[in-house]
């Protein structure tokens, strides 16, 4: 059969190919982003390397600063054994959701998915910790995460363990999106799903975009425009573009409209100034970003004093930041004293492992996508990724939620769970 292109499908993706200098077109096909394996790993290993130095240096002011900005003097200097972070919350959780994509492939289902967080034995908090109490009493995904069982849906969890679905999804918004609705609603629902999956958009863009912008505006359209997650991030590039060298002007507007204000914290599980919900400490990622201006210390020192949730902010705004520049780019102060051969606790991981694992996963993510692996003139793998336009999940809110799925394990399933709820 011969496929004849009509004008404006010519015009259209000779038009892509011009916008996009990591293009590249073929005839009759669509258009793909190049990028090679060696490439990837360099971007993929400093995404670890960048959540390992956003926790470890914003770690010890957690909740220290709720309401203000926390004081220069209250944040540690950086020493470059902080990025060794093998007992962090931040990263051994994701890594629950990699292991089992790795034992039970792309395929998996949410209710596996569901069985082998009800198994993990780490210590959690708000929605990680509901949710998991929810799987192990029997309540099955989605319904683990919906507001009618879930008292902390709006908050930050899946948003700090997203991290992995951008980079496992190289330029892949809508596998970052199919991850979040099944590892996301494990404990979220709404934004506090939206936040994971925007992280994750970031991420995925980073790979091929440098501009802290774009990155962000990437992350947008992997959510419901009309959220107030959307909201809020939207308001923050519009201060940000008002008033670019004055971060902390831009922080007041945000403590005024989305701290203080009773409308956008409807189903904020903490009260008084202490704030937890996805959106706020989602604004603090963004605010590293754009003010940080690609200085890995001024974001994330900012994103840090901003407050509130100030170690799993800074972890998420530097893994992005990190990916875009690549492992091997990266000042030797954060880099040097990297152990590559401790295990991250509660995982089969070392960071080796992790590296060949994420490898592994996002080989097979570009391939289910669409994607194509060659090699280049010195026999190098190169990956080339479809460029596709995310589509977002349609709007749910945790203040009106939608009906239940009155989703539950089977007796079968349950003998899988091997705690109880309340257990840590």
């Amino acid at each position: 059969m011969v496929w004849r292109w009509s004008l404006v499908e010519w015009v259209t993706l000779v038009m892509a190919c011009a916008g996009l200098s990591s293009v590249v077109c073929h005839a009759e096909e669509r258009p793909y982003r190049r990028i090679s394996l060696a490439t990837y790993q360099d971007k993929m290993e400093a995404a670890w390397i960048g959540q390992m130095v956003g926790v470890g240096w914003g770690g010890p002011t957690e909740f220290r600063a709720v309401g203000r900005i926390l004081r220069e003097d209250e944040l540690p200097a950086w020493k470059p054994e902080m990025v060794n972070q093998f007992n962090q919350d931040d990263l051994y959780v994701e890594m629950t959701f990699l292991r089992t994509l790795e034992e039970y492939g792309w395929e998996v289902d949410i209710r596996q998915a569901g069985i082998d967080f009800a198994n993990s034995r780490y210590r959690l908090w708000h929605a990680n910790r509901a949710g998991r109490d929810n799987l192990r009493s029997g309540i099955a995904p989605p319904d683990s995460g919906h507001p009618q069982f879930n008292k902390h849906a709006d908050d930050i969890d899946y948003q700090i363990e997203a991290d992995f679905s951008g980079i496992i999804a190289p330029g892949l918004p809508n596998t970052v999106i199919k991850l979040g609705n099944i590892f996301g609603r494990l404990m979220n629902y709404g934004d506090g799903l939206y936040g994971g999956q925007f992280v994750g958009g970031m991420y995925a863009e980073a790979f091929f975009e440098n501009d802290p912008l774009k990155i962000v505006e990437a992350g947008l359209r992997c959510i419901p425009a009309e959220s107030q997650y959307a909201e809020c991030i939207r308001d923050v590039i519009a201060w940000w573009k008002e008033n670019p060298q004055d971060w902390q002007a831009t922080w007041q507007k945000i403590e005024e409209k989305y701290n203080r204000n009773p409308r956008y914290r409807r189903a904020s599980c903490m009260k008084e100034l202490g704030n937890i919900d996805a959106k706020i400490n989602g604004a603090y990622i963004v605010m590293g970003l754009l003010f940080g201006k690609g200085d890995i210390d001024q974001t994330v020192i900012i994103s840090t004093r901003c407050g509130q949730d100030s170690d799993c902010n800074p972890s998420n705004a530097a893994g992005i930041l990190f990916t875009t520049i690549g492992a091997k780019q990266l000042p030797e102060r954060f880099t040097s004293k990297l152990n590559r051969e401790a295990v991250f606790s509660h995982t089969a991981y070392n960071f080796d492992r992790l590296v060949e694992v994420c490898t592994k996963l996002a080989r097979e993510a570009v391939q289910r996508a669409g994607g194509k692996i060659e090699k280049d003139d010195q026999g190098q793998e190169v990956w080339l990724i479809p460029v596709e336009e995310p589509v977002p999940n349609a709007l749910e809110q945790c203040w009106e939620p939608g009906p239940v799925a009155n989703s539950r394990f089977t007796p079968e399933e349950q003998q899988k769970i091997l705690y109880p709820p309340g257990e840590q």
